[in-house]
């Protein structure tokens, strides 16, 4: 089995030699044979364009897109970070008039050969109790755990976003 040191390496590879604005990050080997890099292309899930919102401390979210390479749908069940103590998957929803953040109900389901998008005003990975700044360019290494199936660890990088004003911080409609 690789490290998560030897994933994170290959992940940070990518994003460096293609860029922000449209990397496809795997949870797949630096190196590889032959007859590994013809199974990579069937990942079972990649993370494209991976990147969290800058902020001082308190909250933040995370934001990409998923893509299911498989014959069944996957799952999403929670997800881990250095840079969180405590992250949950959650949803913008309306409430009573309002648009609401709250948990997602059964996490983050991706249809067979489809993609499932992590936006502002939409699904997003809540990072909550963040200590430290996190800074433009920051490398924020992540961990999705797949209900049935591999985790997926990608590093999704630090981006400023005003978008549609949304407040990561407690009190800010959330449920």
């Amino acid at each position: 089995m690789f490290s998560r040191h030897a994933l994170l390496l290959a992940a940070a590879t990518a994003l460096a030699l293609t860029g922000c604005g449209s990397a496809q990050v795997a949870a797949v080997p630096a190196k590889q044979s032959p007859a590994a890099a013809e199974q990579s292309s069937a990942v079972a899930l990649t993370i494209t364009d991976p990147w969290v919102k800058t902020a001082k401390k308190g909250m933040s979210a995370a934001f990409g897109t998923l893509v299911n390479n498989t014959d069944a749908e996957v799952t999403i069940v929670s997800g881990a970070s250095p840079l969180s103590p405590k992250i949950e998957l959650h949803e913008v929803v309306e409430s009573g008039g309002k648009m609401i953040m709250r948990p997602k109900e059964g996490g983050f389901v991706i249809p067979a050969h489809g993609t499932h998008e992590l936006r502002p005003g939409g699904d997003h990975i809540m990072l909550m109790g963040v200590a430290q700044e996190v800074l433009p360019g920051a490398r924020i290494p992540f961990t999705l755990t797949v209900k049935g199936g591999k985790p997926l660890e990608f590093t999704a990088i630090g981006k400023d976003f005003a978008g549609g004003k949304e407040d990561y911080q407690p009190g800010m409609g959330h449920k």
